[in-house]
């Protein structure tokens, strides 16, 4: 079963582009605007598997692997388990510290994509191959729509510490 054809995915950001996303350039009051109003337009909840409760706002890129640019395109409401399938390498981390369990991690890509142990061990894999190759390359990132976000938190002060918790 191919990456397209899965509901949940591993997301594994190239090495070189951590931090360097629209969350951590703004300002804290920008970044929950933001992610208040994605959440509530998915009428809050997970739009992958359709949990309730507290939600990330993931933000979704697309890379050129050409050209090496990490384009930022939209955001998406997801909860817990659906963002740790997403990073699963923080998740992988995590787990080594005893944070979270990540056979329940597992487990959730497992029953929200309707697959076996195979079928997810096979779409790890990919995503480390993949992940290894971009994380070889500089990566420009380019914010899109929402660049001018950062222009405006720049000119009043500056960006956001880390402020991923959810809603």
């Amino acid at each position: 079963m191919s990456a397209t054809n899965l509901k949940l995915s591993i997301e594994l950001v190239p090495a070189k582009c951590w931090g360097k996303n629209l969350r951590t350039r703004i300002k804290r009051s920008q970044w929950r605007e933001l992610r208040k109003k994605v959440c509530a337009g998915q009428g809050g909840v997970c739009c992958i598997c359709g949990a309730g409760g507290k939600l990330f706002c993931h933000e979704i890129w697309a890379y050129d692997d050409e050209r090496h640019v990490q384009t930022l395109t939209g955001f998406r409401a997801i909860c817990g388990l659906c963002n740790y399938v997403t990073h699963f390498g923080l998740a992988f981390q995590l787990a080594g510290q005893g944070q979270i369990n990540i056979d329940s991690v597992i487990e959730h890509f497992m029953t929200v994509n309707g697959v076996g142990r195979a079928e997810f061990q096979a779409h790890a894999a990919e995503a480390n191959r993949e992940w290894r190759v971009r994380s070889g390359y500089e990566w420009q990132t380019g914010l899109g729509e929402w660049a001018e976000l950062v222009h405006q938190s720049e000119e009043s002060g500056a960006g956001a510490k880390d402020d991923s918790r959810p809603i």
